[in-house]
Formats: C-alpha cells, structure tokens, sequence
C-alpha cells in the first residue's frame, strides 16, 4: 500500500494540484485537485473549496465545489460539504451537513464523468 502525501494544516495551496498517489489535505486549498486512481482524504481542519476528482474521497472537513469519485465517496459524521457529488457510492455518517445534488452513478458512467470548468 502506497503512503498519502500530506497537506499540513499550515500550508494554503492556490492553484491546481495533481497527483498519481493517494493525498491527504489538512490545510487549506483553492483550484482544482484531480487524483485520479487515488484515495484523496480531506481532513477534519482540512477546507477545500475545489472541483474534486479521485478515484475514492473520504471527506472528515469542509468541501466547496463539485466531487467526483470513479469508486465511492465518504462523508464523515464531521464532514461540512456544499456541492454538488458523483459516485456510484455514497456514504453518508450521521452528523454530516450537506448541501448540493447527488448523482449515484455506475462504475462505468462514474468514471466518463469530467469536472465543469
């Protein structure tokens, strides 16, 4: 199993982050993340306001923006999400605030999927 990299909570990225290895975000991040074939995990002080695209998505903190994931996403009972999501699974802990649409897709129709720009 590969280890994350890591976004520390004191790091703030602006721009567009891309990776061929699963991420965690503890800090803050304003762009795009594209991770496709990863796990991206975004931490409980962790805020994203970014389009979002990884293979799987386990959400503890704060999202702003459209997420796709080609496998599933997760969101934590701490989890704070305002956009719009796409997977073919969706978990949801009690306790998780969301706001936005959810499009549950097949595995297939999942991965097709492209962010707006």
């Amino acid at each position: 199993m590969q280890s994350a990299s890591f976004i520390g909570p004191s790091i703030t990225v602006t721009g567009d982050i891309t990776a061929d290895e699963p991420l965690s975000i503890a800090g803050r991040v304003d762009g795009t993340v594209s991770i496709v074939g990863h796990l991206l995990t975004i931490d409980g002080g962790g805020q994203v306001s970014a389009d979002v695209h990884a293979d799987a998505v386990v959400v503890s903190g704060q999202l702003t923006g459209s997420l796709i994931a080609t496998t599933r996403i997760v969101l934590r009972k701490s989890a704070i999400v305002d956009g719009d999501l796409s997977a073919p699974v969706l978990s949801v802990e009690d306790g998780a605030q969301l706001s936005g649409k959810f499009d549950i897709v097949g595995h297939k129709d999942a991965a097709a999927l492209k962010l707006a720009s």
